[in-house]
């Protein structure tokens, strides 16, 4: 039986979850770049929490879409690098960043007059 996207409990809507999610496609896109530490990408997405960025990653490797490697240091290094799969993803997501890069200008004056339509009326 086919997916069906709009069924309350079909799993695809899981996977659009997770490319709804901003920090995971923040994170798959950094990934895709180079492996990265907790830290370095803690510092690098500016505005995501710690828990927030644990919970994230937790959950793009139990999606198969990054892996988390333990390097036998002390105290241990966790390094995350992004998978094939995840490889797709961020190649899927990408255009969205790339619409939304070069259609901010038009959004936020949309989003101004918007506003200014919403003052006026609750004068």
């Amino acid at each position: 039986m086919k997916p069906d996207v709009y069924a309350a409990n079909c799993p695809t809507r899981q996977i659009l979850d997770r490319v709804g999610d901003k920090w995971a496609v923040l994170i798959l896109l950094l990934l895709r770049e180079e492996p990265m530490r907790f830290n370095q990408l803690r510092r690098t997405i500016e505005g995501i929490s710690q828990k927030m960025l644990s919970q994230v990653l937790k959950s793009l490797d139990r999606d198969g879409l990054i892996r988390r490697r333990a390097i036998a240091t002390v105290p241990v290094t966790v390094e995350y690098s992004i998978t094939q799969l995840g490889l797709t993803l961020a190649a899927a997501v990408d255009p969205l960043r790339d619409w939304a890069e070069q259609n901010l200008k038009d959004v936020l004056a949309a989003q101004r007059r918007y506003d200014a339509q919403q003052n006026e009326e609750a004068a």
